[in-house]
């Protein structure tokens, strides 16, 4: 009797040991499979990685380099540590630099960032007739910096002839306001600008998340007798804070690196009051052939963006897996 008790016991034992060891060769067999493609995959990639050798591994390692040298045009350079790093951070230009860089990348990413969320949030609504709306605001996304800059330099003239003087002056006759050229209107002009060409993407993305949150969720929420408002603030809301991570990201990275858009409204002015890091960089490498000083600025502009990159991409990284 103990025999027929323990005989399935033992058989049932043995059925998941043969599972067991069939999955192992399927694994062994797959990885087996996955080193005969290795030689083939390394072939085909040799080529980018050659590319991004040449167009971006050298450049940052020449650049690092040159932020340990004091270059001043033609002249031989002097190696002088890290005496570049300590002269920028004792400059008042570059204290400044700063400041201007943090308010214009922190302003400009919460306004492009809240208004396209905002604006995908109402669209949500009715998707099929806000389609055009939509593309009409992502083109603005499309457009080059440049030809978007020379674009508001007509609506931010200084004289009455500006669009926005002009539109002002209707209701206040002979108003004229600098916008571009007055320190305390110059930054904020920048913001409004950028915001313009930067909330397209912020839509789109939190568009398509909203987009992907299950139908039966808002049935059920207009079933128990839920608002539009409600359903917006308890479902879409939460529901969308992925599409919000990836636009709060993908617009601080480019707001740090801006430059287009500087040069063309303000060139930094009026009185560096516009100088951003990137365009500090530019200005002490290519107008004061300081080269190795700006290099240094790079230097410090690439830590800046690691330090907004690493932890994002950590996190996807790590939701992947």
């Amino acid at each position: 009797m103990a025999n027929s008790v323990a005989s399935p016991a033992t058989d049932g034992a043995s059925t998941r040991s043969s599972r067991e060891a069939d999955g192992q060769r399927k694994l062994l067999a797959r990885s087996r499979g996955r080193f005969r493609d290795s030689p083939a995959a390394l072939l085909l990639l040799v080529p980018v990685l050659i590319l991004f050798g040449i167009a971006v591994v050298f450049p940052l390692i020449d650049t690092i380099r040159l932020s340990f040298f004091d270059i001043k045009g033609l002249g031989k350079p002097k190696f002088v540590g890290i005496g570049n790093f300590i002269k920028l951070f004792t400059d008042p230009a570059f204290r400044n630099t700063m400041w201007t860089t943090l308010v214009f990348t922190v302003s400009t990413t919460f306004f492009s960032v809240g208004l396209g969320w905002a604006l995908a949030m109402l669209c949500a609504f009715a998707p099929r007739q806000t389609l055009p709306f939509r593309v009409m605001i992502f083109a603005a996304f499309g457009i080059s910096e440049a030809v978007a800059g020379y674009m508001w330099i007509g609506i931010l003239r200084p004289d009455s002839g500006g669009l926005l003087n002009a539109v002002i002056g209707l209701f206040s006759p002979g108003f004229a306001q600098p916008w571009l050229g007055d320190p305390r209107t110059a930054i904020w002009a920048l913001v409004a600008t950028a915001t313009w060409g930067a909330v397209g993407l912020p839509l789109m993305l939190c568009f398509a998340a909203v987009q992907q949150i299950p139908k039966s969720l808002f049935e059920a929420a207009y079933l128990d007798g839920a608002s539009h408002w409600q359903v917006m603030r308890n479902i879409m809301v939460p529901l969308s804070m992925s599409g919000v991570r990836v636009a709060v990201f993908i617009n601080l990275l480019g707001m740090l690196r801006a430059f287009d858009i500087i040069y063309i409204l303000t060139g930094g002015g009026p009185v560096r009051s516009t100088e951003t890091v990137g365009y500090f960089m530019y200005r002490e490498s290519m107008t004061q052939f300081k080269l190795g000083y700006g290099a240094a600025a790079t230097v410090i502009l690439l830590v800046a963006v690691l330090i907004v990159s690493v932890p994002a991409i950590i996190q996807r990284t790590a939701g992947a897996r």
